[in-house]
């Protein structure tokens, strides 16, 4: 027997014909209707709050270089180097971390990432002292490995337990977390922190990672009760297609190879990492940065982060709704890379004008652009990637932006300290232009979307099958 099948509809042209009558005929078999759970609101909001907890601990040390160093008679480069060890471990460490996502799902990665945190954290208190940097390092070195199991979760996350008409909006509050974290990292160091005798920064850091490890503990303790790996039902079709066809997604190395091996993901595999990597090295230098033209702008150098990363929050929802609203994934990845080029240059070129509000108004563009631009890069992808498992491509992408990470924080802190900010600041912008000419280069194929859209035109009644020998 053989099933003849009625199409109606222009948008499943893209669909491979055998791969739709089989889709078709499993669901008809099966009976499996997708749909979602209220539950998936608490398991996006235990993941946000173990994502900041991360966040805030990647920049801790950074937004105060000057007391660090000082009561760790240590440089500013090493400083430095308790951001960029984020970056460090995951490049080493991403594969295992998403080989095990894509074996063991969620709730195994999660976990491990909150453990992490909080072992790490606990540690940090051990090394209030002027000798403890190495223990402190140590801390942060725990804290940035567990960053594996976390950072390429939001998408996942979202396909897994979200709509298709909202799974966009979940990947861009899963990404708002970790901003949440980082903004709390920004704000936080230079109110606890102050300049004093070595007892008096010994007792402020004290409180600052006792507090840190307190959070985290609590943020382990919820996800080990509560945190669930995926719902009975899948949220949808596409998500229920990629669960049952295991010929793409079972064989993890299989995935790797097709994903590095696609022109379209590489290409924005280079762009993701550019933006992010800019986003990084900004964020790491830039009590440096602003500093040289405002020296007496310590505590306030904390709050332009805050501003940085509070307007990226707003940028990555507004981000995620208008691709849930209009489905235009290049054309929105575009024009928020054009924009943070265009913030990047005004914040370069007006940083030495003397006014702080000026900083402050083109930091809240900056960080909307940019940080915004997180999930709409994750998103992107997973279109263009699916069925492939979004935590192996999610992992890729990440390990581009730490990549250029490291090299954009390494050589624009060199550049900072040998030629002069507006260079560094000169030379990032010129990486924006970059990475805006490549993204034009990506075709969009929604690949994703189609499989969404079958769901919508699925035969309902008998009339629309036929059979025939």
């Amino acid at each position: 027997m053989a099933t003849n099948i009625r199409r109606t509809s222009n948008p499943l042209a893209g669909i491979n014909h055998v791969d739709l009558a089989q889709l078709e005929k499993s669901v008809e078999k099966d009976a499996i209707k997708p749909r979602v759970y209220f539950k998936r609101w608490f398991i996006l909001l235990m993941f946000i709050f173990l994502s900041a907890s991360n966040g805030a601990q990647w920049i801790e040390y950074s937004i105060i270089v000057t007391i660090v160093s000082e009561f760790y008679d240590v440089s500013a480069t090493l400083i430095d180097w308790t951001s960029m060890i984020y970056m460090l471990t995951y490049i080493f460490f991403f594969i295992p971390a998403a080989w095990l996502l894509d074996k063991y799902g969620l709730r195994v990665s999660v976990l491990l990432g909150a453990l992490g945190n909080a072992i790490g954290a606990w540690v940090k208190i051990m090394s209030t002292n002027p000798d403890g940097f190495w223990i402190t390092f140590i801390g942060q070195t725990i804290v940035g490995t567990s960053q594996i199991f976390t950072l390429g979760i939001p998408p996942r996350l979202a396909a897994v337990w979200f709509g298709p008409d909202e799974v966009s909006t979940a990947c861009a509050a899963g990404v708002f977390g970790n901003q949440l974290g980082i903004a709390v990292g920004f704000v936080t160091p230079p109110l606890l922190v102050h300049n004093g005798t070595k007892e008096d920064v010994a007792r402020d850091l004290n409180v600052l990672f006792l507090a840190s490890a307190v959070l985290n503990t609590v943020v382990l303790t919820f996800i080990l009760c509560f945190f669930s790996s995926k719902p009975k039902v899948p949220p949808s079709l596409a998500q229920l297609t990629q669960q049952q066809e295991a010929a793409f997604d079972s064989n993890f190395w299989g995935t790797l190879k097709k994903l590095m091996t696609s022109k379209d993901f590489l290409l924005l595999f280079i762009t993701y990492g550019i933006n992010t990597g800019v986003f990084y090295a900004v964020s790491t230098l830039l009590a440096q940065i602003v500093l040289e033209f405002y020296p007496n702008e310590g505590e306030t150098v904390g709050q332009i982060g805050l501003v940085i990363v509070v307007a990226g929050m707003a940028g990555s929802v507004v981000g995620g709704y208008c691709l849930d609203r209009f489905k235009k994934f290049k054309l929105i990845t575009l024009i928020v890379y054009l924009c943070s080029f265009l913030a990047m240059l005004a914040f370069t070129l007006t940083l030495d004008l003397g006014s702080i509000a000026i900083v402050f108004a083109n930091s809240l563009l900056l960080g909307f652009f940019m940080t915004g631009f997180l999930p709409i890069g994750f998103e992107f992808a997973a279109e263009i990637t699916y069925p492939a498992a979004e935590g192996t491509m999610s992992g890729l992408l990440n390990a581009s932006a730490q990549i250029f990470g490291i090299g954009l924080t390494m050589f624009m802190g060199w550049i900072i300290r040998s030629v002069g900010t507006f260079w560094a600041n000169m030379i990032m912008s010129g990486f924006l232009v970059l990475g805006t000419i490549v993204t034009a280069m990506i075709t969009e194929e929604l690949r994703r979307q189609k499989a969404h859209e079958i769901q919508a035109h699925m035969p309902t009644s008998n009339t629309q099958l036929t059979t025939a020998d």
